[in-house]
C-alpha cells in the first residue's frame, strides 16, 4: 500500500461538494490544518456558519473521501467561520457580519418568538448572536428572554443584557413596565440609531432583529441606519394575514433588503390521533412564498409550550427542545444561516 500524503488527502477532499456552494471544500478554503502519520489523518473542516443544516453529510463524505485512500483513522474536526456580508455597518463599534430582519405585517402572528427562537439556537449552535427589540412601542423581548435589567453601562455605552447566550437590548429594559411611548418619528430615529451605535455590542455573527408590525418609521429607520442582509416575514395561514404580510414583504422590496423567506406560524394544532386542526386555514405562508418567488422556510405548529416558553421568559428550543414547535424553529435558523452564508459567498 503506497504511503498516503497530504497533497493526496487534499486532492480526495478537492472532490467533496459543499451542497449548497456547489463548489468543492479545498476551493472554498474549508480544509484546514491537514496531518498526516502513516495510516492515520486529521483535517478541520471550516464551515461558513456553526448552525450549518447539511455539517453530518459533509463531515461524511470528507470522512469517506479520505477512507477511499487507505486510511484506517480520520479524525475530522467541523469548526467555522461565518463568512461578513459584506456591508459597512459604520455606526457599530465592532463589527456585524450579519444583520437579520424579522418583520410581519400586523401584530399577533408570533414574529417575535420566532425571532428569539432563531437568536437562541443560533447562539446554542455556537454562534455569537444580538438580539435587537426595535419594536419600540411595544417591546416585549426582555419578558420572553426572561431578563429585567441592564448590567452596569461601560462608561457612555450600555451593555446588553444576556440570556441563554445572546445579547439582548430592548426599549423595555430603560422604561418603567406598562409606561407608553408617545415618539414621534425623529425620536424613534434616534432611539434605534443610539441602539446600534450606543451598545457595547462586540463582535457578532448575527444580529437579529425584531421589527414592530406594520410598514411604520421604525423599519424605515433601521434601514437607514444599518445595512441588512436580508429580511424575514412571518405570516399565519388566513388570508387576512396574508394580506398584511405581503405589505410587509413590499416594503422590504422597496428598501432593497434580500427577502431570505416567509415563515408560517400557528399552521395546524396537531391532535392526539395524529391528524391536524388547521385553526387558521391552510396554505398562506406559501401562497405568500410562491407570490414572492422566496422560499417558504418553515411551518410552525401551534403549540402551548411555544406561548408558555415566551410568558416565562424561556425559549421553546431551550424549555422543550424535543418538541415539533422547536425542531421546526431550529431547522429555520439553520437554513436562515445557510441563505446568508451562500450570499455572503457569491
Amino acid at each position: 500500500m503506497s504511503k498516503i500524503t497530504k497533497d493526496a488527502v487534499i486532492a480526495a477532499l478537492s472532490k467533496v461538494q459543499e451542497p449548497e456552494l456547489h463548489r468543492d471544500l479545498v476551493s472554498l478554503n474549508m480544509v484546514r490544518d491537514v496531518e498526516v502519520e502513516d495510516d492515520k489523518v486529521s483535517f478541520t473542516v471550516m464551515l461558513t456558519t456553526p448552525a450549518c443544516p447539511l455539517r453530518a453529510r459533509i463531515e461524511s463524505e470528507a470522512r469517506q473521501a479520505v477512507m477511499a485512500l487507505g486510511a484506517k483513522s480520520v479524525t475530522i474536526k467541523m469548526d467555522s467561520n461565518v463568512p461578513s456580508d459584506g456591508r459597512a455597518r459604520g455606526l457599530l463599534q465592532l463589527p456585524v457580519r450579519n444583520a437579520i430582519a424579522v418583520g410581519s405585517g400586523k401584530g399577533g402572528v408570533g414574529k417575535s418568538t420566532v425571532a428569539v427562537n432563531i437568536a437562541v439556537a443560533l447562539a446554542q449552535k455556537g454562534a455569537c448572536v444580538g438580539l435587537l427589540d426595535a419594536d419600540i412601542y411595544g417591546p416585549n423581548l426582555p419578558t420572553m428572554m426572561g431578563v429585567s435589567h441592564l448590567p452596569d453601562p461601560e462608561g457612555d455605552k450600555l451593555v446588553p443584557a444576556v440570556a441563554f447566550g445572546v445579547k439582548v437590548m430592548s426599549i423595555g429594559f430603560l422604561v418603567r413596565p406598562g409606561q407608553p411611548l408617545i415618539w414621534r418619528g425623529p425620536m424613534l430615529h434616534t432611539a434605534i440609531r443610539q441602539f446600534l451605535s450606543d451598545v457595547v455590542w462586540g463582535e457578532l455573527d448575527y444580529l437579529i432583529i425584531d421589527l414592530p408590525p406594520g410598514t411604520g418609521d421604525a423599519q424605515l429607520s433601521l434601514a437607514q441606519s444599518i445595512p441588512l442582509s436580508g429580511g424575514v416575514i412571518v405570516t399565519m395561514p388566513q388570508q387576512v394575514s396574508l394580506e398584511d404580510a405581503s405589505r410587509s414583504l413590499a416594503m422590504f422590496r422597496e428598501l432593497s433588503i434580500p427577502i431570505l423567506g416567509v415563515v408560517e406560524n400557528m399552521s395546524f394544532l396537531q391532535l392526539p390521533d395524529g391528524s391536524r386542526m388547521e385553526i387558521f386555514g391552510k396554505g398562506g405562508g406559501q401562497q405568500l412564498a410562491d407570490m414572492a418567488g422566496v422560499p417558504l422556510l418553515g411551518n410552525i405548529p401551534l403549540e402551548p409550550g411555544v406561548r408558555q416558553g415566551g410568558d416565562e421568559g424561556v425559549p421553546v428550543v431551550v424549555s422543550t427542545p424535543e418538541s415539533a414547535a422547536a425542531k421546526v424553529l431550529v431547522s429555520l435558523a439553520e437554513k436562515i444561516a445557510a441563505s446568508v452564508s451562500v450570499s455572503a459567498l457569491k
